[in-house]
């Protein structure tokens, strides 16, 4: 959960806040100051001050407020795709995760799907958690968000990390035969079916109809031979 200003103001120490501050004012500057000459002649492979902030933000910060940091960080700064996918594609899995995390606050179309596309191929869970918020509920077609559920269950992220859950599968009579299979080759493997797969099941039925039928849990046991077999 990402964390307002106010609230961070009130769980940072004093150093942190002052540090927060100056990068917050670098970040709307460069937002205000988006073609200085200055920027131009400095070239395309100088790095704006806030981004070199954005890198340092859980050693000013404190890991716990990182991804809040981050994400205040991108916000001010309006964050263009190429700075976005820069970041993302230079940044540790954590300062991936703050791209994740922003997306939907940032005024980008669909141009940063490649990154969330790039995060659900991950087997790196935060990632996954973080690329199934409100950006992919409002940009993954049908197809990509019906995997992108299926990666959820199989990596045993938990579904309500994934966004409007409730009213992209409503109704979606493919997603239920993709989670039956999937619940069928578990039970044949004798390996349990996970509860969140039940509860998305029952979210496909279309409104006014009651929920699919709930797969078993595991494969029936066989029953024990007898002298009669």
């Amino acid at each position: 959960m990402l964390k307002s200003r106010e609230e961070l103001d009130a769980e940072l120490g004093g150093a942190a806040r002052a540090w927060l501050d100056e990068a917050l004012a670098e970040a709307a500057h460069d937002a205000a100051t988006p073609d200085t000459p200055g920027r131009a002649a400095a070239g395309p492979y100088t790095t704006p001050p806030w981004e070199l902030r954005y890198a340092a933000a859980g050693r000013h910060c404190g890991p716990e407020h990182a991804d809040s940091v981050r994400s205040l960080l991108l916000v001010a700064a309006r964050a263009s795709g190429p700075s976005v996918t820069r970041l993302y594609e230079q940044g540790t899995a954590a300062e991936r995760r703050a791209v994740l995390l922003t997306l939907h606050l940032l005024d980008l179309g669909d141009t940063a799907l490649p990154l969330v596309e790039d995060a659900l191929r991950a087997n790196d869970t935060r990632l996954v958690a973080a690329a199934v918020g409100p950006y992919a509920a409002e940009h993954l077609d049908t197809h990509a968000w019906r995997h992108a559920v299926l990666k959820c269950l199989f990596t045993e992220v938990p579904v309500a990390a994934v966004a409007r859950l409730g009213d992209r599968a409503r109704g979606d009579a493919e997603l239920a035969r993709m989670l039956s299979d999937f619940a069928a080759e578990r039970t044949a493997a004798g390996r349990d079916v996970p509860e969140d797969l039940r509860t998305v099941l029952a979210l496909t039925a279309p409104a006014g109809e009651g929920a699919h039928q709930a797969p078993p849990t595991a494969a029936p046991a066989a029953p024990a031979p007898t002298e009669e077999s």
